[in-house]
Formats: structure tokens, C-alpha cells, sequence
């Protein structure tokens, strides 16, 4: 089997290396932005992804694979939340072994607010995100 992938040149690694400056510089944003809020950047992701999850979707394993943790791990941040009153666990109308994870009022606030700020960083970002996304071709 023959690889047709060109070599990479120095516009290559250069691309490479702005494109994950930028990815990082969003991602420090967030950290700064979850921290201000009262949330762990982890904390922000798992309330993020209950919200974004399709209806009855948002279970354990689910919160496991957006957020890449093991299941034990998820379970850990699941209780943490809990305990801040930031999520709440119903039984699934079609599987009802399954619990189904919910926002709390508050966290549904705090969520809205953080996410019309990142809406916003988005935005302000594309132009360079599309700019960088260019470079590869």
C-alpha cells in the first residue's frame, strides 16, 4: 500500500503549530470564563454536553464519551455536580434502568450565560479559525 499523502514543509508545521495556539488561546478562554462562573472547565463541558445531549440521551455513559472519561470517572464528576446542585438524575421513559441527566435551574442560568460569552468568542474567532483551516488545503 502507498501512502499519497505529500510531505509535509515548513507551512505545514507552521499551520499546524497556529492552529493549535489558537485552539489552546479558546480553550484558556473558557477555563478563565468556567472559573469565574464558580465551574471547573470540566464542570462547564459536562453541563454543556447534558444540554447539547439529543432528549433522553444525556445519561453516564453518554456524559463518559463527550467528555472522554472512564464511566467510574464520569459517575465521580456526576455526584460532584449533584452535590452543587447543578444536575439531577430521572429514571429514562424507555428504559427505566437507565437515569437520564438533567440541568437544574442554575445551572440552565449559568450555563446560558457562559455559552452566549463563548457564542460571542466563537464569533470574534472564526475569521482566524477559517483563516488557519485554509492553510491545510
Amino acid at each position: 500500500m502507498t501512502d499519497h499523502t505529500p510531505p509535509l514543509d515548513d507551512r505545514d508545521y507552521a499551520a499546524l503549530a497556529d492552529f493549535r495556539a489558537a485552539l489552546r488561546g479558546f480553550l484558556a478562554f473558557s477555563e478563565v470564563r468556567a472559573n469565574k462562573a464558580g465551574l471547573s472547565p470540566q464542570q462547564h463541558q459536562a453541563l454543556l454536553a447534558i444540554r447539547g445531549a439529543p432528549a433522553g440521551q444525556a445519561t453516564i455513559g453518554y456524559l463518559a464519551d463527550q467528555l472522554i472519561l472512564k464511566p467510574n470517572s464520569a459517575s465521580e464528576l456526576i455526584s460532584r455536580l449533584k452535590a452543587l446542585d447543578l444536575i439531577a438524575g430521572r429514571t429514562a421513559e424507555m428504559d427505566r434502568r437507565k437515569t437520564v441527566l438533567v440541568l437544574t435551574d442554575r445551572a440552565a442560568e449559568l450555563l446560558k450565560q457562559l455559552s452566549a460569552i463563548h457564542r460571542e468568542e466563537i464569533r470574534r474567532l472564526k475569521p482566524l479559525l477559517l483563516e488557519l483551516l485554509d492553510r491545510f488545503g
